[in-house]
């Protein structure tokens, strides 16, 4: 990731996007911003307008430690390719639909959180679905847990399997979008943490026996 200073600098730019739009709309915004919001969808916390820009600063900072910390991995090589262009994508998206959340709220004009979120968060399972069954033992990206980083066997068939739970995982994410409630998606998303680590330790404790 750190060889490919182009991507890295192209990300990194629109990571900040949002801070450009935020000096462009300055004097259209209000002096309090929206940057929380509760369960129900609705804005409950607010900030300054130069806490709204700090904010995508800090997303910027969040950007470098995760691909400093791939970088430094042991097992760096394992995390070239599309596991790369995964990690260098993750927080500009964040930040753009953070953005677009955050302005349109505070210019009026809000945008459903409800709605949004849910469908970012199960497009972007969906695709890391897709991506674990190709990754290979790392200790930055994938199901980390020892029985797994110990064990090659166990780690692909891990992997294998948590893809699956992730595809199927995301777009019961996107499809609770059309529901009142958030707490079925948090239940998605336990289910698809929790689900991987629990096979990798049955898929250890069988082949320990064997």
């Amino acid at each position: 990731m750190l060889k490919n200073k182009k991507l890295l600098a192209l990300t990194s730019a629109i990571t900040l996007l949002p801070v450009l739009a935020g000096v462009f709309l300055w004097q259209k915004l209000p002096q309090s911003v929206p940057i929380h919001w509760n369960a129900a969808g609705e804005v409950d916390g607010y900030g300054s307008r130069g806490m709204l820009l700090g904010l995508f600063g800090f997303l910027l900072v969040m950007h470098w430690l995760c691909i400093g910390a791939c970088a430094l991995d042991p097992k760096s090589r394992n995390l070239e390719g599309k596991a790369a262009v995964l990690v260098l994508w993750i927080i500009p998206a964040i930040s753009l639909v953070m953005g677009g959340l955050v302005y349109s709220a505070a210019l009026g004009k809000p945008l459903s959180v409800n709605a949004i979120l849910p469908v970012f968060m199960g497009l972007l399972f969906v695709f890391i679905g897709n991506y674990l069954p190709k990754c290979k033992r790392n200790y930055t990206v994938g199901i980390k847990v020892p029985w797994a980083l110990e064990n090659e066997e166990n780690w692909n068939a891990t992997h294998r399997f948590a893809g699956r739970i992730w595809v199927a995982g995301g777009l019961a994410v996107m499809a609770t979008a059309l529901l009142p409630t958030v707490w079925v998606m948090l239940g998605v998303l336990a289910f698809m943490a929790l689900a991987p680590m629990l096979y990798s330790y049955l898929y250890y404790k069988k082949h320990a026996e064997k």
